[in-house]
């Protein structure tokens, strides 16, 4: 069966890159960052972002995997050692759908007296019902509430999104 691919492995890299570039854009002046990457695919995708970061700047960016069950209504908890001093964080997912995942996902940070948290992206559906605001999206697309988004890594890197 082939794939419905709405992204191939070099659209999906621009879209990486250019959300770093914003990233860095929107956050002037900060010399510290936190990703924290929901696992497994937001935590591969915060590992390429950091990266291209690390390429194009002297952004210092730490890596904070989430272990979160998607299906349940418990936010992931977080050790204090990753927050003490970071004043900017961006939670990171490859696809949201309904914004519950990324919702339950911002909720130990609130509490953390963070500056700035903002959230990331790939592939973001338009239908969301949590009232999640998507800071850099890769590609926003129209599907059906049937329509199911997968993004492909081999190896750590994006081969594609795909539709199915």
């Amino acid at each position: 069966m082939s794939k419905n691919y709405i992204l191939s492995a070099d659209k999906a890299k621009m879209k990486m890159q250019r959300m770093a570039y914003e990233i860095l854009e929107r956050n002037n002046g900060i010399k510290k960052i936190l990703l924290a990457g929901i696992m497994d695919n937001g935590l591969l995708m915060a590992e390429l972002l950091k990266s291209i970061l690390i390429e194009i700047s002297d952004l210092e960016v730490i890596i904070l995997p989430l272990k979160m069950d998607k299906s349940s209504t418990t936010p992931p908890v977080i050790e204090e050692t990753y927050v003490n001093d970071i004043s900017h964080v961006i939670v990171i997912d490859d696809v949201v759908n309904s914004g519950k995942t990324l919702m339950y996902a911002l909720l130990p940070f609130l509490s953390k007296g963070i500056n700035r948290i903002q959230t990331l992206t790939l592939v973001e559906r338009s239908y969301k019902t949590y009232p999640v605001h998507v800071d850099y999206v890769g590609v926003s697309l129209a599907t059906t509430l049937e329509d199911h988004i997968q993004v492909e890594f081999i190896e750590g890197v994006i081969t594609g999104a795909y539709l199915h």
